[in-house]
């Protein structure tokens, strides 16, 4: 295992102005990401509970999100002054927290387009499977799965920190640890087939409302409020997801395969990106819920697919 740096790199004078962007947009997401998770999360648990299978479902994607806002004060420090004093451990932790955040949020995210999925075309036969209970079994065991994998990841990452050549002055999130080729394929497919399952849940979804004619313009918004979230779902991935996970494995593979070179500037430029989902989160999916701010003793489950659907049964 080896640490994609060079004894250039440890010249802190020559990084201040290529990390100044990465100071920016990390302090803006936190700015905005942290507030919004945080108030997503406390309405989610307040007023609707473990109540239905959506409520569980966001909750625990607004839980990853919020795992991400709270390491995101380390990078700032870290692009803003060049230096980590901080130790290996924690470094470590920061790294694994926004590795985590990716992983869960883009399964939460497809797991909620099945469930939106399931409640409009399959109701009936999705009963059993749309409960809270279920919802519970999955998402703890995504958290499970997903630590499980970051457990040797973190191993490895600690160990390209101890052996970085800037001795104590370590570049927490500029170091890269080669000989992960099989992980970063693993990952840019596995994200691959879950942007494959929200286009065709969309699809699905779009070709179920449209067999629907809508007569007033109530049930024409709850169509388009119902569409707009499975294109958001699929434009995170597009975007925030994919760029990202894509350029780590093409980065992974040039560095097995050629010389080792400095950090990449389109991955940090990526990773930044990527970072921003954690904002978006909030703002589509809870918000644009009719049900977000309604009582959870007067809500039962996704209210904007048990107005859809009450609405269908009258047509």
């Amino acid at each position: 295992m080896t640490v994609n740096l060079t004894n250039n790199t440890c010249n802190q004078i020559e990084w201040e102005q290529r990390f100044l962007i990465s100071t920016i947009v990390y302090a803006l997401v936190l700015a905005v990401g942290l507030p919004l998770n945080t108030v997503s999360l406390w309405v989610l648990l307040r007023r609707h509970g473990l109540r239905s299978s959506s409520a569980v479902l966001m909750i625990n994607l607004a839980a990853s999100d919020m795992l991400l806002a709270l390491s995101l004060p380390l990078r700032v420090y870290f692009y803003a002054t060049l230096r980590w004093p901080f130790g290996t451990a924690m470094c470590t932790a920061a790294v694994m927290l926004f590795r985590i955040n990716i992983r869960t949020s883009c399964i939460f995210i497809t797991l909620i387009s099945l469930d939106r999925l399931s409640a409009l075309v399959f109701p009936l036969r999705s009963r059993s499977l749309r409960t809270s209970g279920f919802a519970s079994k999955c998402c703890c065991l995504v958290w499970i799965l997903i630590i499980l994998l970051c457990i040797q990841e973190s191993v490895n990452y600690t160990r390209a920190l101890n052996n970085s050549p800037c001795g104590s002055n370590i570049f927490c999130f500029e170091v890269q640890v080669e000989g992960v080729r099989t992980v970063a394929l693993g990952q840019a497919t596995f994200f691959l087939i879950l942007l494959l399952i929200n286009i065709v849940s969309t699809v699905m979804v779009i070709c179920a409302l449209r067999k629907r004619p809508s007569v007033d313009a109530a049930k024409v918004n709850n169509k388009m409020s119902v569409i707009l979230i499975f294109f958001v779902n699929m434009m995170v991935f597009i975007v925030f997801i994919l760029p990202f996970s894509l350029q780590l494995m093409m980065v992974t593979i040039k560095n097995e395969e050629k010389e080792h070179r400095g950090g990449s500037d389109s991955l940090r430029a990526l990773i930044c990106l990527a970072s921003v989902n954690c904002c978006l989160d909030p703002l589509i999916y809870y918000f644009s819920l009719d049900s977000f701010w309604q009582d959870k003793s007067k809500s039962q489950g996704d209210a904007t697919t048990h107005s859809l659907s009450r609405s269908m049964e009258r047509s």
